[in-house]
């Protein structure tokens, strides 16, 4: 019998010839990843050695990344001094991997990772944020633990308990239409699954589409997969992985391809055109909650944002400053933009994106996470809605339990930026 992808790196990492949906295994971590709440995983970590006579000390730094990203540039005292005692504790441990918060080099971990050929295919990777399904893009088996969990790999090398998920394969053709794209896909499909339909599966890509799709379109794909209950998402590595990584992430080496076999066993395949997709909004309070553009077109926005590690690349950014390019953001509506890292800035700054969006009358921010979590830049005030391009909704997420939040594509946000209303970027083009 034939194994999946997720199967396969599970099998290695775990030093087994297979592995088999319900197995317990413990594997090896190539990578793991925290961003500010290292903090706290630092405090675990230390009682794991207090009373040994042992010095705390991780398994191996070169395969620790910290990215701060979450509060950047830090809003508080607190903040600040948790992000100091994170600064200090890498360079004692020795963790190079290290992202501060710097114009250059940092941004939001989730892009960060892997514009920097962080992650490769085949690996195991670990976050402790619930959005390190991202990094299945480029063929990893990557998921979200706890904190306590995180401290235990920082001491051991890896993962303790983990279930072999068993797999839902879903498999997409067709070419999108005009201002539809990989946002729209992920939403359909949320709200095909439910968000406890993959509860503890692994949702597998497959298709001509996703063949055809460039890896920041694969980021978004399996960067929502968890909210969907999925423990991962994962995109085949292939050619257009190879190419990210050579051409974009500068890895010289080329990785070894994990591809399922042809008999492996699926609990599920869903079957997608994406021809006859339209563009989708999920709708207050639930991510499942997603609906044609048409069906909520013409509800009043009072802040539109474009960002996150959902969609804050360099497409995005294009797509967002060519609707806008010659227009204005409505009077009564506030646009921020949020690039995912220092990098995607530069570019969108050497391309003219910012300028456009700038012109528009959007307000550009830092690389970070900015309001997605309510914590830090552009909550909003009582009974306002949003508009956004990030990946949760539920009461209060971002800032005010008595706010509304609509999640959708660049193309939605952008053409409803415009109007102050949500509206479909088709009917403002000519292409609907």
């Amino acid at each position: 019998m034939g194994m999946t992808v997720a199967e396969k790196i599970l099998a290695r990492a775990s030093g087994r010839a297979a592995t088999r949906a319900g197995d317990v295994v413990e594997p090896a971590v190539d990578l793991a990843m925290s961003h500010e709440n290292a903090a706290l995983v630092m405090n675990q970590f230390r009682e794991i050695f207090a009373g040994t006579g042992l010095e705390a000390r991780p398994w191996d730094p070169k395969k620790i990344a910290v990215i701060f990203d979450h509060r950047v540039p830090a809003e508080s005292p607190k903040t600040a001094t948790n992000q100091k005692r994170i600064r200090e504790f890498v360079v004692l441990q020795g963790i190079e991997r290290f992202h501060d918060v710097r114009g250059d080099t940092g941004g939001i971990c989730h892009q960060v990772l892997p514009e920097y050929g962080y992650v490769r295919p085949g690996q195991v990777v670990v976050g402790t944020d619930s959005h390190t399904t991202s990094h299945g893009a480029l063929g990893a088996f990557a998921f979200g633990i706890g904190a306590t969990e995180m401290a235990s790999v920082w001491a051991l090398g890896y993962a303790l308990n983990i279930e072999v998920p068993a797999t839902i394969r879903v498999v997409v053709e067709g070419d999108f239409p005009p201002h539809v794209g990989p946002k729209d896909l992920i939403l359909h499909l949320i709200g095909r699954l439910t968000a406890q339909g993959a509860n503890f599966r692994c949702i597998e890509f497959h298709g001509g589409t996703i063949r055809r799709m460039s890896t920041s379109g694969r980021l978004t794909l399996c960067n929502m997969t968890v909210e969907a209950g999925a423990t991962a998402g994962i995109v085949p590595a292939d050619d257009e992985t190879l190419r990210y990584l050579r051409e974009e992430a500068g890895v010289a080496e080329a990785p070894a391809l994990v591809t399922p076999d042809a008999d492996a066993t699926y609990v599920e395949t869903i079957h997608i055109d994406v021809g006859k997709l339209e563009p989708q909004i999920a709708c207050p309070h639930t991510v499942d909650n997603v609906k044609p553009v048409g069906a909520v077109a013409g509800q009043r926005v009072d802040q539109i944002v474009i960002g996150s590690c959902t969609n804050g690349r360099l497409d995005d950014l294009a797509i967002a400053a060519e609707l806008l390019r010659g227009r204005k953001v409505a009077p009564r509506t506030r646009m921020l933009v949020f690039p995912a890292s220092a990098r995607i800035y530069a570019e969108a700054l050497d391309k003219g994106y910012v300028a456009d969006l700038v012109r528009a009358g959007a307000v550009v921010m830092n690389a970070g996470c900015g309001p997605c979590l309510g914590v830090h830049e552009g909550a909003l005030g009582d009974g306002e809605v949003a508009l956004s391009t990030t990946n949760r909704n539920f009461k209060g997420r971002m800032g005010n339990p008595t706010a509304e939040v609509y999640l959708c594509s660049p193309a939605v946000a952008a053409a409803s930026a415009v109007t102050g209303v949500i509206t479909d970027p088709r009917s403002t083009t000519g292409g609907h």
